[in-house]
């Protein structure tokens, strides 16, 4: 279960890996387990640690008064910093079929009043993620500053953002995401991951957001 932010505060360079909420094998036959092994112990992992070295080398230029490098490790801190935020919210919104139960009144009705219709969203949705250019995301977001759901493409993690939007739905299309499973196709992996799509988990995102209360992860 996701947990709105508590003031709860992450010692510099000690961010975790969140355990997944499902054994690897749960996401068969959309998601396989050696896909679900590689990306969360591997490529997840390394976004962490990469996060984690940046914050310690800031800290330590901070303490030596020298920002040589500092173009270098602000840009490990957004890339990785970004990487673990949107995996770490990737997880909590799959589940295995039929788990994941049905959208909730919230996410209806906002997604109604932004883009017309539930079925409007799920195609534009799906269209902007299949365009993302080389690696990225699609994400569904909510923005507080208009108080609305908003479809946002990231190429990389950090690029092409709205600044304050808060993730609610999050679709990982980096090729480390698909390619053991679909190959080239990646149309055909997006389109099949809305299978396993938690709209429980999804409710619980945006009920928070609109509330002024930032959903996070398990652990940071």
């Amino acid at each position: 279960m996701l947990q709105k932010s508590a003031g709860k505060r992450v010692p510099i360079g000690k961010h975790q890996l969140p355990p997944l909420p499902y054994p690897y094998d749960a996401l068969e036959p959309i998601i396989s387990e050696d896909t679900l092994r590689l990306h969360h112990d591997h490529h997840h992992k390394a976004y962490v640690d990469g996060l984690n070295k940046a914050e310690v080398s800031l800290a330590a230029a901070r303490e030596a008064d020298d920002f040589t490098f500092i173009k270098y490790w602000e840009n490990e801190l957004a890339f990785n910093g970004s990487g673990h935020i949107l995996h770490s919210i990737y997880w909590t919104i799959l589940a295995p079929r039929e788990c994941g139960g049905e959208p909730g009144p919230n996410t209806v009705k906002e997604i109604r009043r932004r883009f017309g219709s539930f079925d409007a969203f799920l195609s534009q949705l799906v269209a902007a993620t299949i365009k993302v250019e080389a690696s990225g995301w699609g994400i569904l977001a909510w923005n507080p500053a208009w108080n609305s759901l908003e479809i946002l493409i990231a190429e990389k993690h950090q690029n092409l953002t709205q600044w304050g939007s808060i993730p609610i739905l999050v679709i990982d299309v980096w090729e480390h995401a698909y390619y053991l499973d679909y190959q080239y196709n990646r149309e055909a992996y997006v389109r099949k991951i809305l299978e396993l799509i938690n709209w429980n988990e999804v409710e619980n995102r945006l009920t928070l957001a609109i509330r002024g209360k930032l959903p996070l992860i398990l652990t940071m």
